[in-house]
């Protein structure tokens, strides 16, 4: 029987090396790389350079500040990916074989998620303390930039993406209200006609949010446009632009919980509100979920009710 000698990679690249490499390549900056794996950037400059010999080509170039991959660099981290996420499910089937739940979870969600994402990611680590966690908050369009780099592995969103690429499922209630200070004319009021609100000055999100693009879909089906006088990207700024005076905005339920016991915020009973939308949770078609994902999402359909700071029906859709 012949003897084949491995390939040069697998002598003489090391696990490490692929590690440090795929930072790099995520981060788009050695330095970034070295603090988040408490190195030192001579160390990750110079296990990049013994990757490079070993390869016998150049994986990066800098373009001013950032780092690029090359041709050879993505087919590289390709590759790599692959060996690491493989790596990753076989230490956390093992664990889960001896009774253990250990690994990483890497979670990104959309700015409003913030008002219930922490809490959910505390009670997980308390119920599995050998799960190391990572949160990302961010808009819409740079969470679907991350997904598109397959940065995390998970992903909550309002409104998925319409794309076959992705598999998203609904787990919670994330109606949308509509705002207003709690001296407004039209608080109290039994029901407001979409017509007269809008008449009435709006604060919207910017362009591209989820919650602008289901107002403004309401907004259409009733031949109506609405008066925007001001765009905010921070709900809490809209909040307060809201309670001195500047008009009325519509968030999702999730961000007014906070403020109800202040008394400066009320909900209008506006035809059409409260929006039902719902949150969705999901990954990349083509990444393979791992135990640690699967344990999440499990966790996250039973906590889902305990997440919602007030009574409404649960969403039936299971994860």
């Amino acid at each position: 029987m012949e003897l084949r000698s491995p390939p040069q990679l697998v002598r003489h690249a090391s696990l490490r090396q692929l590690q440090i490499f795929d930072a790099v390549a995520r981060l788009g900056s050695f330095t970034r790389a070295a603090e988040t794996l408490f190195l030192t950037q001579p160390t990750v400059s110079m296990q990049i350079k013994k990757l490079e010999s070993s390869v016998g080509v150049a994986l990066f170039e800098q373009v001013g500040r950032k780092v690029y991959l090359t041709e050879a660099g993505r087919v590289l981290h390709a590759g790599a990916r692959d060996v690491l996420d493989a790596l990753g499910r076989v230490e956390m089937e093992l664990a889960d074989l001896k009774g253990m739940k250990t690994g990483h979870l890497r979670l990104a969600v959309v700015t409003t998620a913030k008002y219930f994402a922490p809490r959910a990611l505390g009670a997980f680590c308390n119920r599995y303390p050998g799960i190391d966690v990572s949160l990302k908050v961010t808009n819409r369009e740079r969470l679907l930039e991350r997904m598109a780099a397959n940065v995390d592995d998970l992903y909550i969103i309002g409104r998925p993406p319409r794309d076959e690429r992705t598999l998203f499922r609904p787990f919670m209630p994330n109606p949308i209200v509509m705002l207003a200070p709690s001296n407004h004319p039209l608080a109290g009021d039994s029901e407001v006609s979409l017509t007269r609100i809008a008449e009435e000055p709006l604060i919207m999100r910017e362009e591209g949010s989820g919650t602008r693009m289901a107002v403004e879909a309401l907004f259409a089906e009733r031949d109506l446009r609405p008066r925007v006088r001001m765009e905010l990207g921070s709900n809490e700024a809209i909040k307060q632009a809201v309670i001195g005076g500047l008009g009325i905005s519509a968030l999702s339920r999730h961000t007014f919980a906070a403020d109800e016991p202040a008394g400066q915020l009320v909900i209008l009973n506006v035809e059409g509100f409260p929006i039902a939308w719902h949150w969705h949770i999901g990954y990349a078609r083509s990444k393979r979920p791992s135990v640690v994902v699967h344990t999440f999402l499990e966790f996250l359909e039973q906590e889902a009710p305990r997440l919602v700071p007030w009574e409404t029906v649960q969403c039936e859709s299971r994860l």
